[in-house]
């Protein structure tokens, strides 16, 4: 979904961004709140496979047309660590984690980059979170990317943990943020928490009320996306 007003009217002053949601309704909640010459907006899917597959692609067709993005944003919604980030609260992210790359040993889970190689941690650029943060009132923080939901009390409070500044979880940033890093692009992720990471009470459930957040989140994001410059960081 492209929001470019019209074909040609983009300037190089703007910076193209690409933001890449999971599915269609939080597409259409931020497409509802974004006013960007040049941005676009797709529904990746679940999981960091798959995101970082729909993202790449999007990045080389862009990059292959003459119009490469200069910013690539991962958003949706997430789940919060109670009490850090409370149902309806917004959350940027300063380090997007994959939790769960790694290894289970007899003394305790080991990411891959103590086994000698890998990624696991992509920081956004500092100032682009704190000027986001300041226009959204979000909360900077590191989100987790997992291929697992969590649905226990106990792998909440191991999460949180092994990542004491973890303030939510969702299954797609890290994927995002890998297809950025092929194409030298910076990533951010910006959520709205829908439901407390932990046992799965759909009744306690507010993904409404967080889709709604994350759209005004974006209207308020346009202005720092338009005067953002990746050069200047």
């Amino acid at each position: 979904m492209d929001l470019q007003a019209q074909e040609g009217q983009l300037t190089t002053s703007v910076v193209r961004v690409l933001v890449a949601t999971a599915v269609p309704a939080e597409r259409d909640a931020v497409a509802h709140g974004l006013a960007l010459p040049g941005a676009q907006v797709i529904a990746a899917g679940v999981g960091p496979a798959r995101a970082a597959a729909s993202t790449a692609t999007a990045l080389t067709r862009a990059a292959l047309a003459g119009r490469p993005y200069g910013l690539v944003v991962s958003a949706g919604i997430a789940g919060g660590f109670a009490p850090h980030a409370p149902l309806g609260s917004l959350v940027v992210a300063d380090e997007i984690t994959a939790a769960d790359l790694g290894a289970e040993t007899p003394d305790g889970f080991l990411p891959v980059t103590d086994l000698g190689f890998g990624t696991v941690t992509h920081r956004p650029p500092a100032p682009l979170v704190a000027a986001v943060a300041a226009a959204t009132g979000a909360r900077p923080g590191a989100v987790l990317t997992v291929s697992t939901v969590t649905g226990t009390a106990a792998r909440a409070a191991h999460l949180r943990a092994r990542h004491p500044t973890a303030l939510a979880e969702a299954m797609e940033g890290f994927g995002v943020a890998e297809a950025a890093a092929s194409h030298g692009t910076p990533v951010l992720e910006l959520r709205a928490v829908s439901n407390p990471v932990g046992p799965r009470d759909r009744a306690a459930w507010r993904i409404g009320d967080a889709l709604a957040a994350l759209g005004d989140a974006f209207g308020k994001l346009a202005p720092v996306l338009r005067s953002w410059n990746p050069h200047d960081q």
